[in-house]
């Protein structure tokens, strides 16, 4: 009878154990899918419903110069690309990611309310064009409020662009075995939501905005920004919250001053190096990282000399193994990051000169309805979603029959197809560009910028398709590189190198339009990229250039591919407490992150 109760109470005890595990992973996981989709559906509509026609209202309502307002626009693409490396400070650092995407929510808002109140205050911007007149541009006052405005929305891109990814992966415990490969269809299904969003942002916002008025298409964006920040923070009871380990930065500057203060110390057998798992915790949850052969400068840090304390090491000093690790991982990372620029510098293009090239298009489906020149990104986006489901349903499963991997093949392997076929949109866009001039001076229309030339707007289709295509695999893949490459306790940082990307790449599109159009300029004004009339420009020369420096960089980023190293994590399978010590020494196994 004591047996029997002892037996009973023994498998109520263990029930109530495993009812507790399973409260505490009930957390996270598919359920919390809806609030972030939810959150970036309307924030990404917020985004896009702002920016897809901007250079419109730059040129038509602000009547700025078309480099002047292309410019400005690349500029604010590059700033508000450039912030989240701020932002993911923040959330790896000190406030967590949800606290940070609700902050820089609150401010992105505020600076859709001050950009719509802008278009609908008549004297917020200068008077319309008169007839034959000059337009005047806005004024110091009017471009103040403009770039106060942007100001506020590239901060609070800042908290929202590098933590929403990472915070929606996280959702996933990687490791539970059931949910282990969920994270890689995560990053194709949030882009193909992302792209939902825009897809409406470039036909329906973009229509309101160009045939009802700036006031009703920027404030439509604007609530769609505060349904997000509602959605959002509805579903804070189910997100797994991961708190911050610490900044990392401090963390890598530490581990080089370590090294570079042993510069003069021999490294030795590797095996000696140091390493401390308990302080090394927090910030390897899914796995230790091990030592790699790269870079042995950086090992210096883990070398015990004498007065060195171990058991609470000054970090300046002596660093562990896992923490060298990470900062190899980072500029292991750099050439595949540095590769990614030219391609945002090709795909900056169609916010700006394609979309002025559709303007002197004939953009007619009827007799009384064409497309808005700031929708032709909708054949961009539509390729995209069209990859993307096809990837993800049919390309993975059949390759993962041939390759064995689970994601079908490796990121860089999908980096690369979208490096080619990128370089082949811009290739393609310059030989568009020349029958589209050709047109204009076979109707005796090449020396009026006004005038609708008679060819259709769908000429424009490939490189816009080709374009949404390159993204699919490109970006896609690029964003699972650096969430999966990174060390765990940066991911916010490195889905800040991923914007960062956007940032530099839209920075450089500036300098070289700058370049350009002063370089080619003639004593009669005539230059490249004109101001004011396309037709008398050479835009298929800078089309090309872009695809030259794009070969350039197709080549580099294949050395690089060939040469990159995986970081290897030393995983610990959990074993059952009565096993062997050789058991429990088999239970560990280094692999490369991921099964990549």
């Amino acid at each position: 009878m004591y047996s029997e109760t002892k037996k009973l109470t023994e498998m109520m005890e263990q029930t109530e154990e495993k009812r507790h595990h399973e409260k505490k992973r009930e957390k996270g996981g598919l359920i919390t899918m809806p609030f972030i989709f939810a959150n970036e559906l309307c924030e990404k509509l917020a985004v896009v419903g702002f920016n897809a026609n901007m250079i419109s209202y730059l040129t038509g309502q602000l009547h700025l110069p078309l480099t002047k307002a292309a410019n400005t626009l690349t500029n604010f693409s590059g700033t508000s690309s450039l912030t989240p490396l701020l932002g993911a400070f923040l959330a790896d650092s000190f406030a967590g990611k949800f606290w940070t995407i609700s902050v820089s929510s609150i401010i992105y808002q505020l600076g859709m309310i001050s950009l719509t109140i802008s278009a609908i205050l008549p004297q917020l911007r200068p008077p319309p064009c008169r007839g034959e007149e000059p337009c005047q541009e806005a004024d110091a006052g009017q471009l103040a409020i403009l770039y106060v405005s942007l100001l506020l929305t590239a901060i609070g891109s800042g908290g929202i662009r590098p933590c929403v990814v990472s915070f929606g992966a996280e959702q996933f415990d990687e490791s539970d075995p059931k949910q282990s490969t969920k994270t890689w269809t995560y990053f194709n299904w949030y882009y193909f939501v992302m792209g939902a969003a825009i897809l409406v942002a470039v036909t329906l916002l973009v229509y309101i905005q160009d045939n009802i008025g700036w006031g009703l298409g920027l404030g439509i964006p604007t609530v769609a920004m505060l349904i997000s920040i509602i959605a959002f923070m509805v579903g804070y009871p189910l997100y797994r919250n991961l708190e911050p380990a610490g900044s990392p930065f401090t963390r890598l500057m530490q581990v080089a001053v370590a090294a570079f203060r042993k510069r003069k110390v021999n490294v030795g057998d590797p095996k000696l190096l140091y390493e401390n798992d308990e302080l090394d915790a927090p910030i390897s949850l899914g796995g230790k990282l091990t030592h790699t052969e790269q870079m042995k400068f950086l090992d210096k840090a883990a070398i015990v000399r004498e007065g060195d304390t171990v058991k609470s090491p000054n970090p300046w000093r002596l660093n562990t193994v896992h923490r060298v690790e990470e900062l190899k991982s980072l500029i292991r990372m750099g050439p595949i990051w540095a590769s990614g620029i030219l391609l945002i510098t090709a795909y900056a293009q169609q916010g700006t000169f394609s979309l002025q090239q559709a303007k002197t298009m004939d953009r007619h489906l009827s007799g009384s309805f064409q497309i808005p020149a700031g929708s032709m990104s909708v054949f961009t986006i539509i390729a995209m979603l069209s990859t993307t489901a096809f990837y993800d349903r049919i390309f993975i499963p059949i390759a993962r029959r041939f390759t064995g991997l689970d994601r079908g093949i490796s990121f860089l392997h999908r980096m690369g197809i979208g490096f080619v076929i990128s370089t082949l949109a811009t290739l393609v866009a310059g030989f568009v560009e020349i029958k589209r001039k050709n047109a204009a001076f076979a109707h005796g229309l090449a020396d009026h910028s006004l005038a609708t030339i008679p060819i259709s707007v769908f000429w424009l289709l490939p490189q816009y398709s080709l374009h949404g295509v390159a993204e699919a695999f490109m970006s896609i893949g690029h964003m699972e590189f650096f969430y999966d490459q990174s060390p765990e306790s940066m991911r916010s940082t490195a889905m800040a190198l991923f914007w960062a990307v956007i940032s530099v790449g839209n920075y450089f599109s500036t300098l070289l339009v700058t370049l350009i159009h002063k370089f080619t300029r003639r004593p009669d004004g005539s230059n490249w990229l004109p101001d004011n009339n396309l037709n008398k420009g050479k835009l298929e020369y800078f089309y090309w250039l872009i695809t030259l420096l794009q070969l350039i960089n197709l080549v580099f980023y294949l050395w690089c591919a060939k040469r990159y190293t995986y970081k290897p994590i030393q995983v610990h399978n959990k074993s059952d407490s009565s096993s062997s010590e050789f058991e429990k020494q088999e239970s560990e196994e280094v692999e490369l992150a991921r099964k990549v």
